[in-house]
């Protein structure tokens, strides 16, 4: 029997009593899901319901055969390794003692002699240039979540369940993501924004706060239907208002109609030349008349609305993120950033970048790129003053911003709001309080203080103070700018960044979002040989 997972009348509610969904009737079986949706709406909560973490409040989640799941983040010990990952410490320990001959008779024949190479197999398959006894915390992000991968390959689960599996990935690192699920015959789930990734996928599950539907196809047949779903929903909502206002003119009409006829009653009847008995009779024929209509109109406007309300619950109104930037003044020629020969690292004798130079100059927008560990977050650091060059120099010739990944520019203990006012103190509170409504805090939610904000909320913070001033930077550097946000937040990212036109210097490996902001240079940075892997070539 084929791996699967069933979620049937699922329901859940936040701790405060908010639902994220309700009445979820899912199946997934032999085939790629992914699994898309706004931050916050409720995509880590399901893996969790399905990985058996959480209990449905209210359904059931059916699970066949064995599930592998990929975090969004690998948290490590100081002294955990690569193997300790893949739980085979012990098992390489026994393998070690037998090749030097001091393994027991009871250890040589319970060893696994094929677990070397089965490990070794795994970590090529994910492109990690790391031996078994690599520390985790010597790896960077990225090389992290390759080993969790190929750990998670190693167990040969019956089915995946992958959050955010690229975020942190260098390009190769995507492609064996990609690669790996190419190759996958059985069941998977994928929670990502990586566009092309979910262009592999056999089908899309888009979670939004009116529930989860199912779309045969990939990334781009999902949004072809969704276009013409929407377009459906937006039109049967303009006629249902139409009528609504229809209905209520032709009711101001009658009712009008009626008040002349009425009057002119009242003056023939003021005149004495009707009968009394005619009169009243007249009256209430006009009051049953005027009932009538009430209640007729009524009846219609009810109709119209409760149409209307139908079109609206199939449309998820939601605010889109807005970027728009004031003009930087930028002169072409200008130079705002210079790197003269900088050679730089932390641990000496061992530098991360050697002898690098360039410069930016005018609007230039510049990728930067190359493998996880290559000194990219090392060479926004020198930018920003936070590290200090062994050799060369680094000269920032005009005013820049920089938004690493863990939006370390806000102060975690204070607001939203006050984290604006601190970086922006030109502005006032009304202009502070429209920055932010433009990035979607508004009124109440730009008083959230800044360390309970998710992933997604928190990047949005950053670019919030960042850009939302009254003058933008004349050099602005995003390292993974798109990690935590949802599609539709990147969508109104790069929309935002190709307006503005002040200098950019991107570190990314989302393709899709670097041609989209109109990179115009690349700079690549070579990868460095992990210290574990330098000592095994020697030996060799």
């Amino acid at each position: 029997m084929p791996a699967s997972v069933t979620l049937s009348d699922l329901s859940w509610s936040t701790p405060d009593g908010r639902p994220l969904f309700s009445n979820i009737d899912l199946s997934f079986g032999a085939e790629r899901t992914g699994l898309v949706g706004r931050n916050g709406v409720g995509k880590s909560t399901l893996l969790q319901l399905i990985a058996g973490e959480l209990q449905p409040q209210t359904g059931s989640v059916a699970v066949s055969g064995t599930i592998g799941i990929l975090r969004q983040s690998v948290q490590v010990r100081p002294d955990e390794t690569v193997a300790d990952l893949f739980g085979a410490t012990q098992a390489l320990a026994v393998l070690a003692r037998a090749e030097s001959g001091q393994a027991s008779a009871d250890e040589l024949a319970a060893a696994d002699w094929t677990l070397e190479a089965r490990v070794a197999a795994a970590l090529e398959r994910s492109g990690l240039a790391a031996g078994p006894q690599t520390l985790l915390a010597a790896l960077s992000g990225g090389q992290r979540t390759r080993a969790a991968l190929a750990a998670l390959i190693f167990e040969e689960p019956d089915f995946l369940i992958l959050d955010e599996p690229t975020n942190n990935l260098d390009r190769d690192g995507r492609q064996a993501v990609i690669s790996l699920l190419g190759g996958w015959r059985q069941g998977a789930l994928v929670v990502s924004h990586d566009r092309e990734l979910l262009e592999t996928m056999d089908a899309i599950v888009e979670l939004t706060t009116l529930g989860a539907t199912r779309y045969g196809g990939n990334w781009s047949d999902y949004r072809a239907r969704k276009a013409l779903e929407l377009a459906a929903a937006e039109h049967d909502l303009a006629d249902a208002r139409k009528r609504v206002a229809d209905v209520a003119r032709s009711a101001q009409e009658t009712a009008e109609r009626k008040a002349r006829k009425d009057s002119a009653g009242k003056r023939k009847a003021a005149r004495g030349d009707m009968p009394r008995i005619v009169a009243g009779g007249l009256k209430r024929q006009a009051e049953n008349t005027s009932g009538e209509n009430a209640r007729l109109a009524e009846r219609r406007r009810a109709q119209a609305l409760a149409d209307a309300e139908e079109a609206r619950r199939r449309i998820e109104v939601l605010q889109p993120l807005s970027v728009r930037l004031p003009s930087t003044g930028l002169p072409l020629a200008r130079t705002v950033l210079k790197i003269d020969a900088v050679t730089a690292g932390y641990t000496a004798g061992e530098p991360v970048i050697r002898k690098l130079s360039f410069d930016i100059s005018g609007p230039e927008r510049i990728a930067l790129t190359g493998p996880n560990g290559s000194g990219k977050t090392t060479l926004l650091a020198l930018v920003s003053g936070d590290l200090q060059p062994w050799e060369g120099a680094v000269h920032v010739l005009a005013s820049v911003s920089m938004l690493d990944q863990r939006v370390s520019l806000l102060d975690p203990a204070a607001s939203i709001r006050d984290n604006f006012r601190r970086l922006n103190p030109q502005s006032d509170e009304n202009a502070c309080r429209a920055a932010l409504a433009r990035f979607m805090f508004r009124a109440d939610a730009a008083l959230q203080i800044v360390s309970t904000l998710s992933g997604g909320q928190l990047l949005r913070a950053g670019l919030a103070c960042v850009l939302g001033g009254a003058t933008p930077p004349s050099l602005l550097i995003l390292d993974e700018p798109t990690n935590h946000l949802d599609i539709d937040s990147v969508a109104a990212v790069e929309a935002g960044l190709t307006a503005y036109d002040g200098a950019l210097l991107i570190v990314s490996h989302d393709e899709v979002f670097l041609d989209m902001v109109g990179i115009t240079r690349r700079l690549e940075l070579p990868g460095r040989v992990l210290r574990s892997d330098r000592e095994r070539l020697m030996r060799r």
